[in-house]
């Protein structure tokens, strides 16, 4: 494959660099010229070179020449056509192109190599207060496609989805249940176990409206928010009345998560809940590790006097103060560990978390199963009753480095989060496996009015004019999931149904479910983690463009090629085999070649793409493949060059064949990492 011939070419080169310069590399920078004509890969390797050579040596050379050198050597290798000098000194090489399209057409089952330790890759992580919302949606998705990406490259990854089942936000709707609406225990679990005859009757739905109630009664009266703190206090200490209610509400939400995620296709490993952490002393342990460390510091003076601290990085401000009188939000932006009063902030519960999730902790968790999910794969609960727990669960946290998706406003915690576990490592190596651990940090998603609108969302006049509209869960402002994945279905039904009469109700269903499913993951994919995205349901459900619908047609296009000519790829690869190099490479001559082959070569280019997103856990670089790929093909199949269903030649008939099945191929593996299926029809 290309991606294989790229390695095989840097490591020749970095030998010959040690055999003719005397001089050691790690790597060797290539680029991607804009044009095949100019070869497939390009190495300003020489330019380099002439500065290390001087500097190592005095003597002055020419890059040109050093390419020169360069290129006699690397011109007799198997897979490169010719090597070519370029301007000052840059190498052209250009691959044998029958030789890496035979590779392309007969493809072996990738062979990953497994990398050493795991990953843990937490996301979602939604409070179980109410219905999950688009933003949510976002951080789920971002979570589940990295995880994808990261499993192809070779690695073992762990999924979380934190439960924070002992925060403020359960204890407002408990509040809400107990105080506006004096329910008890049993006339909640009522209301939650009704029969559901339509979506808005659900029990997360219905948490959403009673949060959002509770924050206006604490608006009119501010000593409200003293049964707030004495409800969190009832919850967190457990074995009560009010604790057993927020236990049951947690629980139900979270039900109701899982169920709305599945519908995205997204599945986890664990789900690990605030309250053992809690009852299981974390961060007790947690504490003593890092005061001996010396991670942490007591502060015995200044606006800190009296807390535990993280020392903030050279040149940062203090973000708070530790006195007993200050409020803290659910994610506080602080250095300070423990304040003066000896409450912990929650960025020290995080930290003896993550020590968990690193076995670095000294302790664990127990475990029950919760349920399988939409493929009959396993999810795993915490449970805080030794008893219930399982003795045969799986081996949880011992992770290598871990990987949280979270909002970006919280980068400064969850830097010190880092900077606190890697402060505990306890060798060079160590340290340098845990400092790959990283804070993916996402923007929020708006929408556009005309989406607000649809969704049923009142636009004042001014709102109407903006770009974007943002939301507020607290305010009850906002899009739950649910609605909008229902209105993405019933939206794709409508298009399957204009063009699939043939088929039936629950099929134009199915076909339905997978668009909308397509669309949305697309749509929050395309764009980088740190853009603020403003949702629109017209682009998303485009079937041009870019967009997930436009990329499932794609394939189904690639694949009716087949059908229509009554062809099967082995067939297909039959005629292939038959073929002599010389009549493979006369397809890839001229003009007309290299168009061709600038397709095959984009599309045996995947693994380079997957291998970029796993590096800087960024989704978007396959999602812009994925859709760089479709595009390019769609134009090759309109050229007028390349008529394949008509063409009389049979041997240039079979290339093109090998050269739609390679497409394909490389398309559905893309579209497979993005979570997106493709329907029968289109």
């Amino acid at each position: 494959m290309a991606s294989s011939l790229t390695t095989e070419i840097k490591q020749r080169l970095i030998a010959l660099v040690r055999e003719n310069f005397a001089l050691e590399l790690e790597d060797v920078v290539s680029e991607i010229p804009p044009k095949t004509e100019l070869g497939d890969l390009a190495f300003p390797l020489a330019f380099d070179l002439a500065k290390r050579i001087k500097a190592a040596t005095g003597e002055k050379k020419n890059p040109r020449e050093i390419a020169a050198k360069l290129a006699e050597g690397l011109k007799t290798g198997p897979g490169v056509a010719r090597v070519e000098i370029a301007g000052p000194g840059y190498l052209n090489v250009f691959f044998d192109r029958a030789r890496t399209f035979s590779q392309l057409a007969n493809p072996q089952s990738a062979i990953r190599n497994p990398q050493p330790g795991k990953l843990i890759v937490e996301h979602t992580s939604i409070n179980p207060n109410k219905a999950a919302h688009i933003g949510h949606v976002r951080n789920s998705v971002l979570g589940d496609t990295t995880a994808r990406i990261l499993k192809a490259t070779g690695e073992t990854v762990e999924i979380h989805n934190y439960i924070d089942n002992t925060g403020v936000q359960v204890a407002d709707v408990v509040v809400g249940f107990m105080h506006l609406e004096n329910k008890s225990l049993a006339e909640i679990k009522a209301i939650a176990e009704r029969p559901v005859t339509k979506r808005e009757d659900s029990f997360d739905y219905y948490c959403w409206e009673l949060y959002s109630r509770v924050g206006q009664w604490y608006e009119g009266d501010k000593t409200r928010l003293q049964i707030r703190a004495q409800t969190l206090h009832e919850i967190e200490e457990g074995n009560n009345a009010t604790a057993e209610i927020g236990e049951y509400i947690s629980s139900r939400i979270v039900d109701c998560h899982l169920e709305t995620m599945a519908r995205l296709d997204i599945s986890y490993d664990l789900l690990a809940r605030e309250s053992e952490i809690l009852h299981l002393h974390f961060w007790a342990h947690a504490f003593e590790k890092l005061k001996a460390s010396g991670a942490i510091v007591f502060e015995t003076e200044g606006r800190s006097k009296g807390c535990w601290v993280m020392r903030a990085e050279e040149g940062r401000g203090d973000r708070e103060t530790g006195g007993q009188g200050e409020t803290e939000s659910e994610h506080d932006a602080d250095k300070i560990i423990v304040r003066s009063n000896g409450t912990v902030t929650y960025t020290g519960k995080d930290i003896a978390y993550h020590l968990w999730k690193l076995g670095k902790l000294g302790l664990d968790f127990h475990y029950r199963l919760l349920r399988h999910d939409h493929h009959g794969r396993e999810v795993w609960i915490t449970t805080g009753d030794e008893a219930a727990g399982s003795k045969s669960h799986p081996t949880f946290g011992n992770g290598t480095a871990f990987l949280n998706v979270i909002d970006v406003g919280q980068s400064y915690p969850q830097a010190n989060v880092k900077k606190a576990v890697v402060a505990l490592a306890t060798s060079v190596e160590e340290r340098a496996r845990v400092a790959r651990s990283a804070h993916l940090a996402y923007e929020k998603v708006t929408l556009t009015p005309a989406a607000a609108v649809e969704l049923g969302t009142e636009l004042s006049e001014a709102d109407q004019q903006r770009q974007q509209i943002g939301m507020s869960g607290r305010k009850g402002l906002g899009v739950k999931a649910d609605d909008l994945i229902d209105r993405l279905e019933a939206k794709a039904l409508a298009e399957v149904q204009s063009r699939n009469t043939d088929i039936s109700e629950a099929q134009q269903q199915k076909i339905a479910r997978q668009i909308a499913v397509a669309a949305l993951r697309y749509f929050l994919l395309k764009y980088t983690r740190t853009s603020i995205i403003a949702f629109d349901f017209e682009e998303a459900l485009k079937f041009r463009g870019e967009t997930g619908p436009y990329l499932q047609y794609s394939v189904r296009r690639l694949s009716n090629i087949f059908s229509e000519l009554g062809r099967s790829t082995d067939d297909v690869r039959g005629d292939f085999a038959k073929l002599s190099p010389e009549e493979v490479t006369a397809q890839f001559s001229g003009e007309a070649g290299d168009t061709l082959w600038s397709l095959v070569y984009f599309a045996s280019r995947l693994d380079d793409t997957v291998q970029l997103s796993a590096s800087t856990f960024e989704p978007t670089h396959v999602a812009k493949y994925a859709f760089q790929l479709a595009d390019q093909f769609n134009t090759f199949y309109q050229d007028k060059r390349f008529h394949i269903l008509k063409e009389s030649d049979p041997k240039r008939k079979t290339v093109l064949l090998i050269a739609v099945d390679v497409v394909r191929q490389k398309l559905s593996q893309a579209l497979s990492l993005l979570g997106i299926e493709v329907p029968e029809k289109m």
